[in-house]
């Protein structure tokens, strides 16, 4: 009966706890893992700042969407509401870090900064870019109708389709391959519960299963003697407490080399924004109808927040709401998810996990997220449109190509400035563009296509939606937006130097190293 106080927490929340749990704690895993790799960010940095920051966003958006589905099984007498999932956005944090926080820790590297320094700086353009995120999504939640209305789903699924099937995907694959023994098995359990449906021993999540039997081969093989995995077997708990950090996020606000990135974070912010509404119809289509301004402006106020306290990386609404209900999750289980959360990332219990608990084991469930994104990007518009899909995600592939030359051509100099410093200065993409172009490999327009890839799948792909339905003053209006962009260096525009790739974005210059 409306009116009537609902428990705030059933049974049923724990097995919707335990999906939610392990998904935010892999994309933990990889924040924890891939900063120091990728960005050079310290990891004191990351378990005194970005981890902790992590946790405040989350407990905002969590407690807020179980507020949210309590006051809605009081105003309608029901007690089958389920709670909004929300947690970091997994494209988002591969675009943030192989796109920005990597380039930026790159180029400060080859301009002579030291390492630690550069990592911070990386840090600090992470923050600048999940600061412009959140900005976007809060403001965004007033207009999101209107984005919606004008830009054509193909455009904005086709760019998050090639950020999921190349830098979530692909890049795990190889490395799920590169330890088979680890990673197969666990990759193969995920994909036999998820896309079958089959339900695990004792109905744990298909998600845990799969962690805890890759931990356990694991070790396994570690205490047999192969040599698979290391182990480390420090702990080195602490208590890092949430520290606002204003000052570092708002240190390269008046950088023109920062505002060069918009070309990424826009796009993501606007996939944020959008994604969170669409899956704000998807609950409704299941029965839970919330107001969609409030629910996407506490998402963009859990980002803002994020970056304050020291996180690179946006949260969002995630998609599965009906999975969730359907397991009989209801308010209790967004509750217990912001706790467990907190406790892991203030007590430096993410760390411990990582040195427990080998990445491979999780590996699987990034790939899955990489093909059910690409899948519903073609199920979810309708058939003939799936050309436009494709034709957007070419960009993307693009970009995931040439940021592996990028990589592969950074440590080749790095190895070679340990052998003498003209073998080191020899390495650069000058040459080898004229190298690979007489090989008929046209690296220049591989470049072209990397320059501002999110915004250039989106222009490509609601083109073609338009010249398929027949609205070619519509496709010749994004082709005219193209063509602003590109004169302004926000797409495609570059000039080739011995350094490397000299990107103009309005005024200014930077160089991003190759």
């Amino acid at each position: 009966m409306a009116g009537k106080s609902p428990p705030w927490f059933v049974r049923r929340d724990i097995d919707g706890f335990f999906g939610l749990f392990i998904d935010n704690l892999v994309q933990l895993l990889v924040i924890a893992t891939l900063c120091p790799t990728v960005g050079g960010i310290p990891s004191e940095v990351v378990n005194r700042y970005i981890l902790p920051g992590a946790a405040v966003s989350l407990i905002i958006g969590n407690l807020f969407y179980a507020w949210q589905a309590r006051r809605l099984m009081i105003a309608t007498g029901r007690d089958d509401v389920c709670a909004l999932p929300y947690g970091i956005n997994t494209p988002s944090v591969f675009a943030y870090l192989f796109l920005i926080i990597g380039p930026v820790y790159r180029n400060a590297v080859a301009d002579g900064m030291a390492p630690d320094q550069a990592g911070r700086l990386a840090w600090q353009m992470g923050l600048f870019a999940c600061m412009l995120s959140g900005v976007v999504e809060f403001f965004g939640a007033f207009v999101a109708d209107w984005l919606r209305r004008h830009t054509p789903r193909a455009a904005l699924l086709s760019a998050l389709a090639g950020v999921a099937i190349t830098f979530i995907a692909m890049t795990f694959v190889f490395r799920i391959f590169g330890s088979p023994l680890i990673a197969i098995l666990p990759m193969m359990v995920l994909l036999v519960g998820y896309a079958s449906g089959t339900r695990m021993p004792m109905g744990w999540p298909a998600g845990l299963v799969a962690v805890l039997l890759g931990t356990v081969i694991a070790w396994g093989l570690h205490l047999s003697g192969f040599d698979t995995w290391h182990p480390d077997g420090r702990i080195g708990i602490s208590f890092y407490p949430p520290t606002p950090v204003i000052g570092d996020m708002i240190a390269l606000l008046r950088d023109p080399k920062a505002w060069q990135y918009m070309s990424v974070i826009f796009p993501m912010g606007l996939f944020n924004l959008i994604g969170s509404l669409q899956n704000l119809e998807s609950a409704e289509a299941a029965g839970d109808r919330y107001p969609t301004r409030s629910s996407l402006a506490v998402n963009g106020l859990g980002t803002f927040a994020a970056a304050m306290f020291g996180s690179c990386f946006p949260t969002t609404i995630y998609i599965g709401h009906p999975g969730w209900k359907n397991l009989g999750a209801r308010a209790g289980y967004s509750v217990l998810n912001a706790v467990a959360i907190t406790l892991l990332c203030v007590m430096g219990l993410v760390t411990a996990v990582q040195r427990f608990v080998p990445f491979e084991a999780a590996l699987g469930i990034l790939v899955w997220i990489g093909i059910i994104i690409l899948a519903q990007s073609y199920q979810a518009v309708p058939k003939k449109h799936a050309l436009a899909v494709s034709l957007g995600i070419i960009p993307a592939l693009a970009a995931w190509a040439f940021v592996l030359i990028d990589s592969t051509i950074t440590q080749a100099r790095f190895a070679a400035a340990n052998i003498s410093a003209e073998a080191a200065a020899g390495l650069n993409l000058h040459d080898l563009n004229a190298a690979l172009t007489r090989a008929d490999f046209h690296v220049g327009g591989l470049i072209a296509l990397n320059q501002g890839f999110l915004i250039t799948c989106m222009i490509y792909a609601a083109v073609l939606v338009h010249i398929i339905d027949g609205r070619l003053l519509r496709a010749a209006s994004w082709m005219f937006v193209a063509a602003v962009l590109s004169a302004i260096g926000l797409i495609h525009a570059y000039t080739l130097v011995p350094a490397g790739v000299l990107n103009k974005f309005m005024s200014f210059d930077s160089v991003t190293s190759l």
